[in-house]
């Protein structure tokens, strides 16, 4: 063999392990960005009335809550006798108001403000996201699945007299009856609100032998009065923005409103002021209304690409995201149908959602049953602005996206016959999309993260 013949060779051997290595770090969640928000502000077609409408809700999305509305930067009232936390932008922080759990968990400082005697439990850091918990069974064994909120407002310098006691949640974390949910963005929701039943049930028809041949059945949550589809939440279980923001005022501040009108923990000692957010008679709107106001006039997640990611990787990864199959149910594209609001009606957008409910397995299971969704069952998470999150899936189990998608990949249980048993082990719809995606190169794969990052 001539000298540069026996170079080669050693160099070739030599550079195995390190590209080898190469392609193992290449494979990797590249982060959240850290470019501007592209995110807060109002959809860009409104008129300068809508403007200045979404303007005023936003400020009311930003009010502080206090016991009675006294306290100096704090004058809403009504927070309590339970709480998770004390403002609607507490907890949809990040990267801007109306987004998902911030870097810094407020829920920390918000056990003892005021004097309050709570004693912070081990699943909210400081590091960590925003949570509530919720139980999955009562002390009798029936199905509980309501939130059971962090703090109480027991010691606070505003709730005299208040005695009520925070839930043993170290007894209930110690028989595994705790599951956790972490806030969900609510940019862009009014397109969302917007889109008509029959598109989100054409779409969910659509493609049916490439997604029977992965495995993929889906179905919409359904309002159980009148049939009609529910789309928001994590189990796609609330059917308006209107009783979305009704059930968090009340669930996450505790204040009783006109859609949730009574205490969720009333002690005659914690009972300080009745309903607390009711439409006054001046004609002026209540916190309720501003609050969905704002998440229908709020405008999506601007893409952008993350640095140091070149657009051919992004487009890379876009076609191959749709190739493995992650677009049929993270769908990129649905139409408004007709709306009053200024250049919304038969808009296209992009959420990478289908708002369909699917069967995740046993390893994202919470145990808990949402309208039509059973324990395993969840609406299809919209990607838009996934390159910003901080924290993924439905408890913010990790801040990792690529842990994130391979936590899609529980393959037990049997997905052959599709019955309606809500307790039935089933196994992920999505088990084909990931052996399709786990057979790319890391490469490829690292593609993907970067294309999501992008959005």
């Amino acid at each position: 063999m001539k000298p540069w013949n026996v170079l080669a060779a050693t160099l070739c051997i030599s550079l195995v392990p390190l590209l080898s290595i190469e392609m193992l770090q290449a494979q990797h969640d590249p982060g959240p960005r850290t470019d501007s928000a592209g995110a807060g502000g109002p959809l860009p077609t409104l008129n300068s009335n809508e403007q200045n409408l979404f303007s005023k809700a936003l400020a009311h999305f930003k009010e502080v809550n206090s016991v009675d509305g006294k306290v100096d930067g704090e004058e809403s009232i009504g927070l309590g006798p339970t709480f998770n936390g004390n403002s609607c932008a507490m907890c949809h922080a990040a990267p801007a108001v109306g987004g998902t759990s911030p870097a810094l968990n407020p829920q920390v400082a918000l056990a003892t403000l005021h004097g309050a005697t709570n004693t912070v439990p081990s699943f909210i850091t400081a590091g960590g996201p925003v949570r509530e918990a919720r139980f999955v069974r009562k002390g009798d064994g029936s199905l509980d699945g309501g939130v059971h909120g962090l703090f109480t407002i027991a010691g606070r310098s505003d709730a005299p007299g208040c005695k009520l006691r925070q839930p043993d949640f170290a007894a209930h974390l110690a028989v595994n009856n705790v599951i956790f949910r972490i806030p969900t963005p609510v940019f862009g929701l009014g397109l969302v609100e917007a889109t008509p039943d029959a598109t989100l049930q054409a779409n969910l028809a659509a493609n049916k032998a490439a997604k029977r041949a992965l495995g993929i059945y889906g179905s919409l949550n359904t309002n159980g009065n009148d049939g009609t589809v529910t789309r928001f939440g994590w189990k796609a279980q609330n059917k308006s923005l209107l009783i979305f923001a009704a059930e968090a005022y009340n669930v996450e501040q505790g204040v009783t409103n006109e859609g949730f009108p009574n205490d969720r923990a009333l002690t005659p000692d914690c009972d300080f002021n009745g309903l607390e957010d009711a439409s006054p008679l001046d004609g002026t709107t209540t916190d309720l209304t501003n609050f969905a106001i704002f998440m229908r006039l709020a405008a999506p997640p601007t893409p952008a690409l993350p640095q140091g990611v070149t657009a051919s990787s992004a487009e890379n990864g876009s076609n191959l995201f749709s190739a493995v199959g992650c677009a049929l149910c993270h769908t990129p594209s649905l139409t408004t149908g007709r709306s009053p609001l200024t250049g919304i009606s038969n808009l296209a957008y992009s959420p990478f959602s289908d708002f369909a409910i699917h069967h995740m397995g046993s390893g994202l299971s919470d145990g808990i049953n949402q309208g039509a969704a059973g324990p395993d069952q969840f609406r299809t998470a919209p990607l838009w602005g996934v390159g910003q999150r901080l924290f993924f899936l439905h408890d913010g189990r990790t801040s990792d996206l690529l842990q994130a998608i391979d936590a899609h990949a529980d393959c037990t249980g049997d997905n052959r016959s599709r019955s309606r048993d809500q307790d039935r082990d089933h196994r992920s719809e999505a088990c084909g999309v990931m052996n399709n995606f786990n057979a790319l190169s890391p490469s490829q794969q690292q593609d993907i993260l970067n294309f999501l990052r992008s959005l």
